[in-house]
């Protein structure tokens, strides 16, 4: 029997040196590394400052308080600003930041504005140029959901440190990872209550918890919990083990999102970094390590407040901090951050478009776990003015089911700066300007009038086309009757009246004439998508795209006909800084620029005299040049546009395909005008290639005038293909004797 006894102890003996040599290279192999698994930051454009950059003060002010920064009366640290009432001599502390291109120092930006441009600029620096660090706009998450901003501890203030470990293991520099007396007081508890009542947990201890086990409360995992905590201390210096703690605690839930560490912990409640909080913001920090939900400072304000003030009584017990520095902080109130500021800068439609180009060059294990900091086109007061357009439009409609969506782009770049994907901005679900294909209606005639263009020998926008009533057979024994919106016939009218007054009869007659393939491959050309099945309707826009592709179709009409693909990113940098990859501009001719002039000269008509000439008082003296959309029964109602700074598609209707009682002009152009109005500066700049002329020719016929000639308009031609003069009229006197003449041949 003891023979037995004594091979049984044996085993055993070997299986626990064997249990321990297995945790104890789990210990060296892992924890050296530290590989967490890091989201990837997202960030949105850095807003440059330069004289004579259009600036507005209350979007300076309103882009400072997104990113943070406290208004105070005079600078004494990074993230603060002096903001007079005259927007003269602003004084703004910029912190430090790795931009996609240099890692840039805190320092002191002073400027002044006035008529809403950067009048003048001084800076540390003495550079033409200066940027404000770009918002976070969020991240890439892995599967957990974890986020956490890796720190040092040469960034953790020495009072947070001390705070830390005299609250939560005041034994942490004298024990080895576990504390005898700990012990003895837990075993004491749980005897009694004949359970896992109370814990003995050192830092030590509740890191290997949270980094390598559960939390499940067995005897089992307290022991390998034991075990590791020591062979960690055998291998680790207590700083490693103290900054492994600080990244990896658990500290609050934005969401789904996990907020691990202090680093994060620190942006996300106070949105600044670790180095710059203050002592009473410190012990906040510490405070939440007990229960980040129990003391959430937004929900349980009181309770929160109380377990700070704790918190720096127990420091001060423990001598670590001096009574008079703790008495001052805790007659500090509260400073968190808004939790709806917080919440605002979730961009869920936006960061769905990132995501999606992200995968074309990697895979969702880098984008969620090797920390990457992705820069992208995102202007985040543009996008503000739009989620605020179109909720506030859908609210005054009185309609819960309408939805909508806007997609907002730089006409010569393809930068995608704003994108809303619902009427709740921040709801992170169906995203309709990516998703949502609904029927463009009229949006699709500019491609059915450029089409016809293309073919300068026999179109011009004084080409005269029928608008009477039209009827086409199909092949399947019906027919197709289009009628105009007022359900009248025009008789003859010039193309580009039937363009700019949106005449259906006229576009699907022409449509036929040019070719649905001709109008499919130009589609295409623009950037829109191929589509196998054409049918006649599709010239009045029975096409079924999202608004996604329609801003692609237009960026290209915006452009002059050079074709760039959309973009949301500029340029992905590595977790040190090193750049990956950049996203360059790049810029196709694909349409003739003779061409392109004329149509765009068409767009413009439509919002002077057309379809959308409401923008005339919506938007007065400021050029702009779009298309109205509308489908069957007012299902949809879509305008697409652009000025000289900004192109837009804006999406109103009901996701049950219902109507929305809206035509494009009286829903969607609304918001779109909404918009322009606050975010755009520069009007539409139609400057005319050297291969075009502008004639007069009379509006009823399309013949050649003279300007002074009742119904004369001037439209632009290819040189040498303008209409010679057919109508003379006289002037002044001489028209008052035509007058004459004509009364008396009656």
């Amino acid at each position: 029997m003891k023979t037995v006894f004594k091979w049984l102890f044996c085993l055993s003996a070997i299986l626990l040196i064997g249990f321990v040599f297995v945790l104890d290279n789990t210990i060296r192999t892992t924890f050296s590394e530290k590989k967490w698994s890091i989201p990837s930051i997202v960030y949105a454009r850095a807003l440059e400052i330069y004289i004579g950059a259009p600036i507005n003060p209350a979007d300076l002010r309103l882009e400072l308080q997104q990113l943070g920064y406290d208004f105070v009366p005079r600078l004494t640290g990074p993230r603060q600003v002096v903001f007079p009432k005259n927007n003269q001599n602003i004084k703004i502390y910029r912190s430090g930041f790795q931009f996609s291109d240099e890692l840039s120092a805190s320092q002191i930006i002073q400027l002044s504005i006035k008529n809403n441009r950067v009048e003048s600029l001084t800076n540390e620096d003495d550079s033409d140029l200066v940027r404000l660090e770009p918002l976070s706009m969020g991240g890439i998450y892995p599967d957990h959901n974890e986020d956490r901003l890796l720190i040092q501890m040469s960034q953790v203030p020495e009072t947070l440190q001390h705070m830390l470990v005299a609250v939560e293991d005041s034994d942490f520099y004298q024990h080895w990872g576990v504390s005898p007396k700990g012990i003895a007081r837990a075993i004491v508890a749980n005897v009694k209550q004949g359970g896992i009542a109370q814990g003995a947990s050192t830092l030590t201890q509740q890191l290997i918890k949270n980094y390598y086990l559960t939390a499940e409360q067995t005897f089992t995992r307290k022991a390998k919990e034991a075990i590791m905590a020591l062979l960690l201390e055998l291998h680790f210096d207590k700083n490693n083990i103290l900054q492994g703690y600080m990244n990896e605690i658990y500290l609050g839930q934005d969401g789904p999102r996990a907020i691990h560490g202090f680093g994060l912990a620190s942006q996300y409640y106070f949105k600044r970094p670790l180095a710059e909080l203050s002592l009473d913001q410190q012990a906040m920090l510490v405070a939440l390590v007990r229960g980040a939900s129990y003391y959430n400072p937004w929900r349980n304000p009181e309770r929160a407040l109380k377990r700070r003030n704790l918190v720096l009584d127990i420091a001060v017990r423990e001598g670590v901090l001096d009574l008079e520095l703790a008495e001052s902080a805790k007659k500090m109130p509260l400073t968190m951050e808004d939790k709806s500021i917080v919440s605002q800068q979730r961009y869920p439609a936006y960061l769905d478009f990132v995501r999606r180009q992200l995968q074309r060059d990697y895979d969702q294990v880098d984008l969620s776990s090797n920390g990457l900091s992705i820069f992208t086109h995102f202007d985040p007061l543009v996008q503000m003015s739009a989620e605020k357009s179109l909720k506030q439009f859908i609210e005054k409609q009185g309609q819960n089911e309408l939805q909508g969506a806007v997609v907002i782009t730089r006409p010569n770049t393809g930068e995608v700066i704003a994108i809303v994907g619902d009427k709740d901005a921040s709801f992170a679900g169906f995203n309709r300007a990516l998703d949502a294909q609904r029927q463009v209606g009229s949006l699709i005639k500019p491609v059915v009038y450029l089409s016809a263009l293309q073919q300068s020998e026999k179109y011009n926008l004084a080409t005269l086309i029928n608008d009477d009533a039209y009827r086409v057979e199909l092949d399947n024994n019906q027919s197709w009757a289009p009628l105009n919106y007022d359900k009248k016939d025009h008789g003859q009218v010039l193309l580009y009246q039937a363009l700019s007054n949106s005449y259906n009869q006229a576009t699907a007659r022409l449509g036929a004439e040019v070719g649905l393939q001709n109008i499919q491959r130009n589609i295409e050309k623009l950037g829109g998508l191929h589509r196998e099945t054409l049918l006649p309707s599709m010239t009045l826009g029975a096409v079924g795209m999202a608004p996604i592709e329609v801003a692609q179709i237009y960026q290209t009409l915006a452009a002059d006909g050079f074709y760039s693909p959309l973009l949301s990113i500029s340029t992905v940098l590595d977790a040190q800084g090193q750049s990956l990859n950049s996203y360059p501009l790049q810029v196709e001719q694909r349409f003739d620029e003779n061409t392109l002039y004329q149509l765009r000269y068409a767009m413009l008509a439509v919002t002077h005299e057309g379809t959308g000439k409401a923008l005339q008082w919506l938007l007065p003296n400021f050029s702009v040049a779009g298309k109205t959309g509308t489908s069957n029964d007012l299902r949809d109602s879509w305008f697409a546009g652009f000025s000289g700074d900004m192109m837009a598609v804006v999406w109103i209707g009901r996701d049950d395909n219902q109507s929305s009682g809206l035509t494009g002009s009286s829903g969607a152009l609304r918001v779109w005008a909404d918009i322009f109005k606050q975010q755009s500066v520069l009007p539409t700049q139609n400057i005319a290639p050297e291969n075009i002329a502008i004639a007069w020719v009379n509006k009823q016929s399309g013949v050649g005038s003279q300007a002074h000639c009742d119904d004369a308009v001037p439209l632009p031609f290819i040189k040498d293909q303008q209409p010679k003069i057919e109508i003379r009229c006289r002037q002044g006197l001489g028209k008052v004797l035509d007058w004459f003449e004509a009364l008396s041949s009656h």
